[in-house]
C-alpha cells in the first residue's frame, strides 16, 4: 500500500519527511556497499590508460598494488553528497507518482508502476546530475595525477574551465535516455516480482505486517532476490548509455578524449567505432552486474525496511 495514500495536511509533510530519509539512507547504504565496484567500472569504462588491458580482477589487483585499499572508494564522499537527495528524492517522488497514477491503466496493469519509476528517476537525475559529473571525475583520478582536490575545486574548475552550468551537465541527454529504461524497468521489475512472491509464495517469502494491519511485507531473503533480479534487467536495457554518459562527462580530462564531448550520437559513434559493441558499448558490463544486483537489491531492500521501521508500510492482503 503506498505510504502516501490516505495522509493530508501535515501528516502528509511528516510522511514525504520519512520517505525522503528512508529513501535518501537506502541510497547511501547501497552505495557505500558497490562503491570498489564502482571505481573500477568508471576506469574501465572510460578506458582510463593505466587500466587498458585489465579486467575486473586485474583491475582490482592495479589499485590495490599501486594506490593501497582506500583508493577502492575514491569519489565516495562525493557520491554520498550525491546518493542522499538522489535517491530520495528518487523513492520519494515514486510514491507519488505511484499514488496519482494508480488504476490509470487498469486496476490490474503495472504499468503505471513503469511510469511512475521512470518518471522519479527523471526528477531525481535533473536535481543531482552535477554531482554525478563531479564524483566520476573524482573516481577516474589516479594516486600521483589528480587533477582535482575534492569537490569543490572539482565543481568550480569544471564550471570556469569548461563553459559553466552546461558542463556540469555534460552527457545529461544520454542519462535522461538511459534513465527511463533504467528506473521504470527497476520500478517496474521490482514491484511486479513483490507482488508475484505475495500473491503466489506468501509461505516462503512473507511475514506478517510489523503494525498488525493483517497484511504481509516480503522477508529480508525476498527482498534482496527481487532487487537483484530487478537491478539486473534494467541494467541490461540501459548500459550503453551508462558508458556514453561516462565517457562525455569524462571527456575534458585528457586531450585525446576531448572528442566524446561533442554530443551524444557523436559519442556513441565514436565508442562504436573505436571499440564496438562488446568491448565498447558493453565494457565493464560484467562488473556492472556484480555491482548492479547487489546495489539495486540492497537499495530496494534497505528502503522497503526503513518504510517499515518508521511505519509507513501497513503491508499487502494476500
Amino acid at each position: 500500500m503506498s505510504s502516501l495514500q490516505s495522509d493530508s495536511g501535515p501528516q502528509q509533510v511528516l510522511t514525504i519527511c520519512k520517505n525522503l530519509a528512508s529513501g535518501g539512507i537506502a541510497g547511501m547504504v547501497s552505495k557505500t556497499t558497490v562503491a570498489p565496484l564502482d571505481r573500477v567500472k568508471i576506469l574501465l569504462q572510460a578506458h582510463n590508460h593505466h587500466h587498458a588491458n585489465h579486467g575486473v580482477v586485474g583491475g582490482f589487483k592495479r589499485i590495490l598494488s599501486q594506490e593501497g585499499p582506500l583508493a577502492l572508494y575514491k569519489g565516495n564522499g562525493a557520491q554520498m553528497v550525491r546518493i542522499f537527495p538522489y535517491a530520495a528524492s528518487q523513492f520519494t517522488a515514486f510514491e507519488i507518482y505511484k499514488k496519482y497514477l494508480d488504476g490509470i491503466f487498469g486496476e490490474k496493469s503495472h504499468i503505471d508502476k513503469f511510469v511512475a519509476g521512470a518518471a522519479a528517476g527523471v526528477t531525481a537525475v535533473f536535481l543531482t546530475y552535477p554531482l554525478d559529473t563531479i564524483r566520476a571525475r573524482l573516481a577516474f583520478q589516479i594516486s600521483g595525477e589528480h587533477v582535482y582536490s575534492g569537490i569543490i575545486h572539482t565543481a568550480t574548475s569544471i564550471f570556469k574551465e569548461e563553459g559553466g552550468f552546461k558542463a556540469l551537465y555534460r552527457g545529461f541527454t544520454p542519462t535522461l535516455m538511459g534513465m527511463v529504461p533504467y528506473a521504470g524497468l527497476s520500478f517496474y521489475c521490482f514491484e511486479y516480482l513483490k507482488y508475484g512472491c505475495i500473491k503466489y509464495l506468501p509461505v516462503w517469502t512473507t511475514k506478517p505486517c510489523q503494525k498488525n494491519t493483517g497484511g504481509v511485507v516480503l522477508t529480508v531473503p525476498a527482498k534482496l532476490l527481487c532487487g537483484g533480479l530487478a537491478g539486473a534487467i534494467a541494467q541490461s536495457f540501459s548500459y550503453p548509455l551508462d558508458v556514453t554518459r561516462r565517457r562525455m562527462q569524462l571527456a575534458m580530462m585528457k586531450p585525446e578524449t576531448q572528442h566524446f564531448a561533442q554530443g551524444m550520437f557523436k559519442t556513441l559513434r565514436h565508442i562504436y567505432k573505436d571499440n564496438g559493441v562488446i568491448k565498447g558499448l558493453y565494457r565493464g558490463m560484467s562488473i556492472n552486474y556484480m555491482r548492479a544486483i547487489p546495489m539495486v537489491a540492497t537499495s530496494f531492500s534497505t528502503y522497503e525496511l526503513c518504510k517499515q521501521f518508521m511505519g509507513l508500510d501497513t503491508g499487502i492482503a494476500v
